[in-house]
This record gives C-alpha cells, sequence and structure tokens, in this order.
C-alpha cells in the first residue's frame, strides 16, 4: 500500500484518551432495547429482565501500564482483576464475572504465566467473581493483559456520572495520594539499582504506599455501607485518573459546576511525609496521581447528617450551577480553576 504524503495524520497525543474515545465512538448507534447505558460512564449497562448488567473492560500495556522490573507477576495478575471491579462498583454494582485475555511474548516462560494467574486466582476469591473465559495469544512487544468485568444491578439501583445536582455534596472514600507516592519511591529504588545493583532498599517506611500501587483494593464494601446508612448516591465514578479529572468527568457529565476544598481533600500520614521528602504538594498529588481506586460520588444535602461521621468518607466539596464553573478552593481561600492533569494515554 503506497500511502499518500499529502493525507492528514493527527497524532493521537492531540486529542487524549477520552476524547479518542468520544470520537472514534461518535457514530455507533445503539439498536437493542436491552442496552440501557453503552459507551460514555466506567461501565455500560444491558437491561435483562429484573437486573440490569454491567460490563466493563481494560487494557494493561508493559511498559505503558506496569513496569516488570519492580511489579511481580502475582500482583499485576491480582491488580488486573482489581483495577475492572472497580469500575463495576463505581456504578453501584455486584461484580460477578471476569474474562481474562492476555498476548505474551516468548521471554515469558510457563512458571511466568502461573503466577500470573495465581494474582488472578488470588482476586478471584477475595472479590468472590469466577473467571468464565478469555483469550491467549503471542506477542513481540512483552505482554499485554485485557479483563472484562460483568456484574449485576438491581434496576433503579445503578448510579452513573450523570446525575449530580447542584447542591450535592461531593464525597470521597479513603485517601488519596498514596499509589502515584509509592510509584515514585518504586522508580526512585529502580534508578538506583541500576546505578548500583548489589543495593538492598530499606522500603519499610514506605510499605503503605508501596502497596497501594502494587496490590489496591476495590471498594466493594461502599454499596452495602451506603445501603446500610440509607444513603444512595446521586453520581458516582472510581478514581483511577486523579481526583480532578474524576470531578471532570461528573461535572462534564451532569453538567454542573464544582466548589473542591484543598483542606477537605483525605491525605494518608505516609503521603503527607513522602511528598515532603520528594519536594511535592501533597494536594497536587491527590489531585493528579491517579490508581487510587477510590470511590468518587455525590449525594443530596439532606444526606449529610447519615454520613458526617464516618471514618471512611470524607465530604471535600459541593456541586454548584454549570456557569458557576468547576474551582479547586485552596486552604488561603483562593479560587482555582480545576484543570485535569492526571493520568493521560498517547503522550
Amino acid at each position: 500500500m503506497i500511502e499518500d504524503k499529502n493525507q492528514q495524520r493527527t497524532p493521537l497525543s492531540t486529542l487524549g484518551e477520552f476524547a479518542l474515545i468520544e470520537h472514534l465512538t461518535k457514530n455507533f448507534e445503539i439498536s437493542h432495547s436491552s442496552t440501557v447505558k453503552g459507551i460514555g460512564d466506567d461501565a455500560a449497562v444491558l437491561d435483562f429482565d429484573d437486573k440490569n448488567i454491567v460490563v466493563t473492560t481494560d487494557l494493561l500495556v508493559e511498559n505503558v501500564h506496569f513496569d516488570l522490573s519492580y511489579m511481580p507477576l502475582k500482583h499485576l495478575g491480582y491488580k488486573a482483576v482489581v483495577v475492572n471491579l472497580s469500575d463495576v462498583y463505581a456504578m453501584n454494582a455486584e461484580a460477578t464475572q471476569i474474562t481474562v485475555s492476555i498476548a505474551v511474548s516468548n521471554r515469558f516462560p510457563l512458571e511466568a504465566v502461573e503466577e500470573l494467574y495465581a494474582g488472578i486466582e488470588t482476586a478471584a476469591k477475595i472479590y468472590n467473581i469466577d473467571v468464565v473465559g478469555g483469550d491467549t495469544t503471542s506477542s513481540t512487544t512483552g505482554l499485554l493483559i485485557s479483563v472484562t468485568a460483568i456484574g449485576q444491578v438491581v434496576k433503579g439501583d445503578e448510579v452513573y456520572r450523570s446525575t449530580a445536582k447542584p447542591g450535592d455534596l461531593l464525597v470521597v472514600t479513603g485517601d488519596l495520594g498514596a499509589a502515584y507516592m509509592g510509584l515514585q519511591v518504586l522508580e526512585r529504588e529502580k534508578e538506583v539499582y541500576k546505578v548500583n545493583p548489589n543495593s538492598q532498599p530499606d522500603l519499610e517506611a514506605y510499605t503503605y504506599i508501596i502497596e497501594r500501587q502494587l496490590k489496591p483494593e476495590a471498594r466493594k464494601d461502599v454499596a452495602k455501607l451506603l445501603k446500610d446508612l440509607g444513603v444512595k448516591p446521586t453520581a458516582m465514578v472510581d478514581v483511577s485518573d486523579g481526583l480532578s479529572s474524576e470531578i471532570l468527568h461528573i461535572c462534564k457529565s451532569s453538567k454542573v459546576g464544582c466548589d473542591l476544598y484543598e483542606e477537605k481533600i483525605p491525605l494518608d500520614p505516609t503521603v503527607i511525609t513522602v511528598c515532603e521528602e520528594f519536594d511535592i504538594d501533597s494536594a497536587t498529588v491527590a489531585l493528579n496521581g491517579g490508581e487510587d481506586y477510590e470511590l468518587l460520588f455525590t449525594i443530596s444535602q439532606d444526606d449529610f447528617t447519615k454520613i458526617k461521621a464516618n471514618p471512611h468518607l470524607s465530604i471535600i466539596g459541593h456541586m454548584k450551577d454549570e456557569n458557576e464553573g468547576v474551582h479547586l478552593v485552596t486552604r488561603s481561600n483562593t479560587r482555582i480553576p480545576l484543570i485535569a492533569q492526571g493520568w493521560k494515554n498517547f503522550d
């Protein structure tokens, strides 16, 4: 095939991941009544009689999403499952099955692939899901893993990104920024190892943040926690690409604005300490780091008293009219427009 030198060539980096998906799928039409929600949320939603089915998939690529110089294969298998389950839980749904497909190069022996699948098996047991299929093929570029997660939710209980209202409170589970700082420590130790392969790093002080990077957990517990409190989120998303990106996803989908309060962002003491060590602003890390796999959601102000004292939940802001914009309110009470600087593909 002869390439037309006059043909326009647009770099994928000019769009970024989400704009690319939107561009490539803008002409797709829904033709089945069983498709309740297609592309554009954490997972698709399908109507099957008394329950809705949610489906989501993720592709992890070696040297793009993971580095095997410090990511053990068993941990990688575990993480590949968890990051998909997180999207199911972000729909307020129960995860039930996964399929796993891999492409692997000949540099990996059978024992290495067994380690990978041992991690997948461990995650399946802990999260009570069935591995129901997949595919394997060869690769010339290293390891690729694709996991599809399937879940179910009672009709009417599903939660989208697009249903937040002005006045709703913005809430996040757990704490933020640890996974990113764990990655910084691992990257630093990798560089040290290159210089001195005999060095033995002492990582005990970084245990929490390294575990958050290498072996994250999905918030399976949150749906039951909120149900027991008598709270149904008005919108929800998982924090995979950074807090700022996820807030903007909700605001764009729901056509609302937001004020996020810097002083309310939950940070583990280890994150604050390591940020000081690396001379990085901890709020910036929480906003843009990603891979926390916490859940970010909005609730009606009427539910404030139900969650205000819960140690697992932090109220970090509130939604406003769309024309008021999306802002970070700093500790000095300065309002700064919130922009997404988190994980981006294709750069």
